[in-house]
């Protein structure tokens, strides 16, 4: 099963596709016609290469992580995706996304970003460049992660606060949509996750799975096996698919992506998608999305603004069904205390994101053999969630 290899045109399986106005399918055209061009284009491949060298500071290194390992029971290693130019994977995407733009002759970028690291490695790649930035955001994220704003903002660009429906990543998607509708000869839309219509899925996937060659390739040289496991967080699920797609093949090789339980999958208030949604279309794509009985889109939850979606990319919805991948969830508290143990054990601080997967491995500990080796990719650092964490559990340090 290698990732890329579509079922049908724009297809995982069933998930997938273009639900979109008429006034898109031009521009959408052009984009897939442009990216699967560039794909074999030699200069392209070499200009992007060196942007994530010398730019974002790729390779990024696998980290034994010897403290957390025995509090995991399993032998960990990070994928320091933290360690990335702004501090996360989503500038592998963004720059990807933009070098495409530039080639379209689109001057003007939007983004949609919910925890502000994707609006943020819009921004930079935007300001590298050159390009009008337009960023929208949920008033309710916007209040969480005040420092990414300030960020988006000093690197040039306009944050544009949502404040409908639920005031967080779904609605400034919404928003973004309808922006690009209206202004669609000019401007690229540099979507953030493996969503939305074709070809966004698989082309974000392709910028993000540099992730998973690197880790491949160093745990090979390292350790000289594969890992057992590879885990990784999903809210949208790229820096799940950018790690998972190196190992899709090697079916020894579990993949293990921890999606957001909130206040619990019972109370209703999570955003656990693959874990309790069922099929639906939303953002352009069909793919598995929190709804009710009469197709309504139910509000997310969870701690982490990054993983506040209802729907989830279409490729995993696949990999969910094919079995080839497993998702599993953990609360909003659980979250929390992964935080602090992975601050407090390894002096790495980590997104509230990876927080999740994190407490996953906590969690499965009593269970384990001690041998087994997991590979979890760190998507990105916990700056930007500090303050949030204070005010939430009262404890500054």
């Amino acid at each position: 099963m290698k990732a890329g290899v579509l079922a049908s045109a724009g297809r995982f399986g069933p998930y997938g596709g273009r639900y979109v106005p008429e006034t898109l399918v031009a521009a959408l055209d052009q984009l897939a016609d442009t990216y699967d061009a560039l794909c074999a284009d030699p200069d392209f491949r070499g200009e992007l290469g060196e942007m994530l060298r010398i730019y974002v500071g790729r390779p990024t290194p696998l980290t034994p992580a010897p403290r957390f390992s025995d509090a995991a029971r399993c032998r960990v290693l990070l994928k320091r995706e933290d360690l990335a130019h702004t501090g996360a994977h989503k500038i592998n995407n963004t720059i990807g996304q933009v070098l495409v733009a530039r080639r379209m002759g689109k001057p003007r970028i939007i983004a949609e970003t919910g925890a502000g690291q994707h609006g943020v490695a819009t921004a930079t790649a935007c300001a590298r460049y050159g390009l009008e930035c337009v960023v929208y955001m949920g008033a309710e994220d916007m209040a969480r992660q005040a420092l990414n704003v300030y960020r988006m903002r000093l690197l040039g660009a306009s944050v544009i606060r949502v404040d409908s429906g639920t005031r967080t990543l779904k609605d400034a998607t919404n928003e973004a949509l309808r922006d690009w509708v209206t202004h669609v000869d000019t401007t690229h839309y540099v979507i953030g996750s493996v969503v939305g219509p074709d070809p966004f899925p698989r082309m974000v996937r392709d910028f993000q799975s540099v992730i998973g060659v690197e880790a491949r390739s160093q745990i090979l040289a390292s350790d000289g096996r594969l890992p057992d496991e590879v885990v990784a967080c999903v809210g949208g699920g790229s820096n799940a698919l950018g790690i998972f797609a190196a190992f899709l093949d090697d079916a020894s090789v579990r993949l293990i992506g921890v999606e957001a339980a909130g206040d619990g999958l019972d109370t209703g208030r999570h955003a656990a998608t693959l874990s309790a949604g069922i099929p639906g279309v939303l953002h352009g794509s069909l793919s598995y999305l929190l709804q009710d009985a009469d197709g309504q889109v139910q509000p997310a939850h969870s701690v982490s603004a990054g993983l506040d979606y209802p729907g989830v990319g279409p490729e995993h919805a696949f990999l969910k069904d094919a079995g080839r991948a497993t998702y599993v969830a953990v609360t909003d508290a659980q979250a929390l205390e992964g935080f602090r143990v992975l601050a407090r054990l390894e002096g790495i601080v980590p997104a509230l994101e990876t927080a999740h997967a994190v407490a996953w491995l906590l969690a499965t500990a009593p269970r384990r053999r001690g041998d087994e080796l997991v590979v979890l990719n760190v998507s990105g650092r916990g700056d930007k969630d500090v303050a949030h964490v204070a005010a939430l559990t009262g404890d500054h340090a």
